[in-house]
């Protein structure tokens, strides 16, 4: 192929040019990527792919030395029913997952924050399973069996009464070991599609500080995972083994009870230890170094005999007198998990706000830096709301119609139902946490309104600056979409309030280590009459409701994200936002999908720079990843290597959000290794994307000097507020997409182009890794 054709108004460069596109969460096709009627797959599969037009199918003006190629992606994180139950079920994990990533950068290893989080992810899964033994093993096989009332007209449950309570409660158990693996599956699903893909080696700078993502294996964590997963596990079945063998010990101790309870205590002590200690190690400590395995087969090991072993002793255990009210230490665990977790909640505040201290990029960064508390104390609050939701509709349920309450009295032969008074407590707070947060949220965007329409009214004054009388209409509401694209960075204060609420709702929900909930604090510590605590107790009734209306929100948006192209874009950024990131805090997360995109697009950008030059255009969060790959790419392909980004959130989001990863140090770094050759195209309508360098807020001035200064590059928008001479409808407003239908994007590709350096191997090579 002849590789000294030149580029029309492009430069001085005069060899082949691959513009590869990267899609956002969007997941646009590739059709539409490529604006090409008809296109091939050159490389990769149908869950990720590289596609070019297929030659001789449409027009193209483009020079015969600049092609197109796109990524496509998307269905690595696309789905429909499996996903939309993934995300609610899954929400917990992934947000403490999240956490440890929005750590603050220090340049220094992440201190305390990874293990706080790990131990955080632990009880996580041990409260879930408790949530489970609350319905099956306390609500139904303790409390509902052995009343008449409670299974009449119920055949589902009552050939359990005709079973002792040993094998009973032995047979019940098999629903938290089948819940436990129901998250193992759907943490797992799809991951052999991309997780532990092969990566090219990058430059290694760690040096045991930072975990840095330009680090060798950064996106490899298959090992990590598998290590995760055999402590969760093995916590969880703990868990289930003390709560069974506490009750049974209660009832009827034996040495051998006794003996086995200690056992699940030894068995959550190693899980704790394992913890504790890293999954990757370095000769310079923590880093991304070999997974430490040690440790991991023994303990899987005792957590399978172990468990074995309590089923067996539950199932020839001599039956005692019929058991009345809650599952003996049912009550109490779930009481002392809350406080734990408050515990380390708080652990974590004083952690995140110490190595806070040290960081330089905290003042740019949303909550300073503190965001790893704010996403942990979410986790909790969604783990503990989903709770509550399944242990009160069961009890709903059972109870026929009524939910279980300290202020109603019990129906003649009924089953005095009784869930932990913890779940009332969480109730309640998550109650008043749903009415503060939304009741912040509405008067952020109240009082910053007039603020806002200032900013945009001189963002409008400045595009269209005489306009004419009959297009102040169209004027007023390109301003309306210009303010509202702001509101995201005046929302500080409502994660702020969100944290304190979930600490402190966290810490007092743990008053149920003295029995003591809502309407019983009312009576005894408040002096209020029975009227006062009837109504705190039909309130927590109410936050049951709301809590339930809140699970079913998330699982109509998910579904509905599917048919609305503006609400699928706001349920996948954060759906991609969360799954970007490797799974170092909780394994049934769901699965990292970069983990096969950043290695699979090194791969092969590394392979068409070595015969030609590669423009990497990212849109959106596809711009995050380009940024992660050219992290990965080895030395000596970054000279052939340009960046094009559009809508990008990198500074916006990921720069505030996550500093210690993608702050302004590290992204200075990327254009310091593509040379500068580095175009950002933005708008002010875009409520995603923005600037990287040149301002922080939608609507300042350039200030930043030097290489950096010339990267951000503003487009107007729209083109014009009156109807073109040629057109019957005035131009639209793109917003977010597109940007590659625009000039401006266009001119930057051939810039670029021509600044790229020429280099590579022969025509015949070549052609071979453009999959032509």
């Amino acid at each position: 192929m002849d590789r000294c054709r030149r580029l029309p108004e492009g430069g001085d460069v005069a060899y082949e040019v691959v513009e590869l596109r990267v899609h956002g969460v969007s997941g646009a096709s590739a059709e539409t990527l490529l604006d090409h009627p008809v296109v091939t797959r050159v490389a990769g599969d149908d869950n990720a792919g590289f596609y070019r037009p297929r030659p001789g199918f449409g027009v193209s003006d483009r020079p015969a030395a600049l092609e197109v190629e796109a990524y496509r992606w998307g269905a690595l994180t696309a789905g429909g029913a499996v996903r939309t139950v993934s995300l609610l079920f899954l929400l917990p994990f992934m947000l403490v997952n999240l956490a440890v990533w929005t750590r603050p950068a220090t340049g220094a290893a992440g201190g305390v924050i990874g293990p706080l989080c790990r131990l955080l992810a632990a009880t996580l899964t041990a409260a879930f399973v408790l949530s489970v033994v609350g319905v099956s093993v306390d609500l139904i096989g303790w409390q509902c069996v052995p009343y008449q009332p409670c299974l009449r007209g119920r055949g589902y449950l009552s050939w359990l009464a005709h079973l002792p309570l040993g094998p009973r409660l032995a047979l019940l158990a098999l629903v938290p070991i089948g819940a436990l693996r129901l998250l193992w599956w759907l943490g797992e699903r799809s991951a052999r599609v991309f997780e532990a893909f092969p990566a090219a080696r990058g430059q290694d700078r760690t040096s045991g500080g930072e975990d840095r993502v330009d680090s060798p294996g950064f996106w490899n964590d298959a090992l990590a995972v598998h290590r995760l997963r055999a402590i969760h596990v093995a916590v969880g079945l703990g868990v289930l083994d003390a709560s069974l063998l506490g009750a049974l010990a209660h009832l009827h101790p034996t040495p051998l009870a006794h003996l086995l309870v200690g056992a699940a205590w030894v068995l959550l002590a190693a899980g704790v230890v394992l913890l504790l200690r890293p999954a990757r190690t370095t000769p310079d400590g923590p880093g991304r170094g070999p997974v430490d395995l040690r440790g991991i087969r023994p303990l899987r090991i005792g957590a399978t005999v172990l468990t074995v072993l309590t089923l067996s002793y539950c199932a020839v255990v001599v039956e005692p007198e019929p058991p009345h009210g809650q599952l003996p230490g049912h009550e109490g665990a779930v009481a002392g998990l809350v406080a734990l977790q408050a515990v380390l909640l708080g652990a974590l505040v004083t952690a995140t706000v110490h190595q806070r201290r040290s960081s330089r990029a905290a003042g740019s960064s949303w909550l300073g830096g503190l965001a790893t508390p704010v996403f942990a104390a979410t986790a909790v609050a969604v783990s503990y709301g989903f709770a509550a939701a399944l242990v009160y509709r069961v009890a709903d349920l059972l109870d026929r119609g009524e939910i279980p309450n300290p202020a109603r009295l019990d129906r003649p032969g009924a089953p005095p139902l009784e869930p932990p008074v913890s779940y009332r407590w969480a109730a309640l707070a998550g109650l008043l946490t749903v009415l503060v947060v939304t009741a912040t949220v509405l008067w952020r965007i109240a009082v910053t309104r007039r603020q806002r329409r200032r900013m945009a009214e001189e963002i409008v004054k400045r595009d269209f600056p005489d306009p004419p009388p009959e297009a102040l209409p169209r004027r007023a509401a390109v301003r309306e979409i210009v303010a509202r694209s702001a509101i995201a960075e005046h929302l500080g204060p409502v994660l702020t309030v969100f944290l304190v609420l979930s600490v402190v709702g966290v810490g007092v929900v743990a008053l149920d280590l003295v029995g003591i909930g809502p309407s019983q604090l009312s009576r005894r510590w408040a002096g209020t009459d029975g009227e006062a605590a009837t109504n705190l107790a039909l309130a927590t009734d109410v936050g049951m409701y709301v809590i339930g209306l809140v699970g079913l929100g998330i699982l109509v948006l998910g579904l509905f994200s599917y048919r609305s192209d503006e609400t699928r874009r706001t349920v996948a950024a954060i759906w991609d936002l969360g799954t970007f990131w490797p799974r170092t805090v909780h394994p049934f997360a769901p699965p990292c999908y970069a983990e096969r995109a950043v290695p699979e697009l090194a791969k092969r950008v590394a392979a068409l720079a070595d015969h030609g030059g590669v423009i990497i255009s990212g849109h959106s969060h596809g711009s995050v990843l380009a940024a992660a790959t050219l992290l990965q790419l080895p030395s000596r392909v970054l000279p052939r290597v340009a960046l094009l980004t559009h809508g990008s959130p990198l500074h916006r989001v990921y720069a505030r959000l996550c500093p210690a990863f993608f702050g302004d140090p590290i992204l200075v770094e990327l254009g310091d290794r593509v040379g500068w050759r580095w175009v950002n195209l933005w708008r002010d309508t875009d409520s995603v994307g923005g600037p990287i360098f040149s301002a922080h807020r939608p609507g300042q001035r350039p200030h930043v000097t030097g290489p950096a200064g010339a990267v951000d590059r503003r487009l107007r928008d729209p083109r014009g507020i009156t109807v073109p001479p040629d057109d019957t409808v005035p131009p639209p407003v793109n917003r977010h997409w597109p940007y590659h239908t625009d000039e401006a994007y266009e001119a930057a590709v051939r810039e670029l182009a021509g600044r790229l350096e020429p280099g590579g191997g022969s025509g015949s090579a070549g052609a071979s890794a453009r999959g032509a």
